[in-house]
């Protein structure tokens, strides 16, 4: 995902990957997997909707920086982007309550905490990274 070094357009299409119910329901699921996340196969059956439709899916939330995927082998997995998410809540929490988001409450600050800055585990050893999004199928 390239960040366009503008934090409005950046949320702009965070929300508008974010504005689709299957598109969120992936993106809920993966936030509660947690940073080693899941198989697209295993993300199909649990949101239920076939593969090709969820690779569609899966590369719009990844092109907003709302996803990470590797692979491993023949499969590919996909985690959700904690650093993509914490810059759109802090965008969105920027200039709270007259630029003293402390005002807000801690609830709001503590979500944007909810996993480890880069402390996230690695993939296993033999994954295959990824800056861009896959164009390949996801695994059947």
């Amino acid at each position: 995902m390239e960040l366009k070094n503008d934090p409005a357009k950046d949320a702009i299409d965070a929300f508008a990957a974010l504005a689709h119910d299957t598109r969120l329901a992936v993106f809920r699921l993966l936030v509660q997997a947690g940073p080693s996340g899941l198989s697209a196969g295993d993300i199909a059956q649990r949101v239920g909707v076939p593969g090709s439709t969820l690779t569609h899916h899966l590369a719009i939330l990844e092109r907003a920086a709302l996803l990470r995927s590797w692979r491993v082998q023949r499969q590919i997995f996909y985690a959700s982007d904690y650093d993509g998410t914490r810059r759109l809540i802090a965008f969105l929490m920027e200039d709270c309550c007259q630029g003293q988001p402390e005002l807000c409450g801690s609830a709001i600050l503590d979500s944007a905490a909810c996993a480890p800055a880069s402390g996230c585990p690695a993939p296993p050893p033999n994954a295959l990274l990824t800056d861009a999004p896959l164009t390949d199928k996801a695994p059947r």
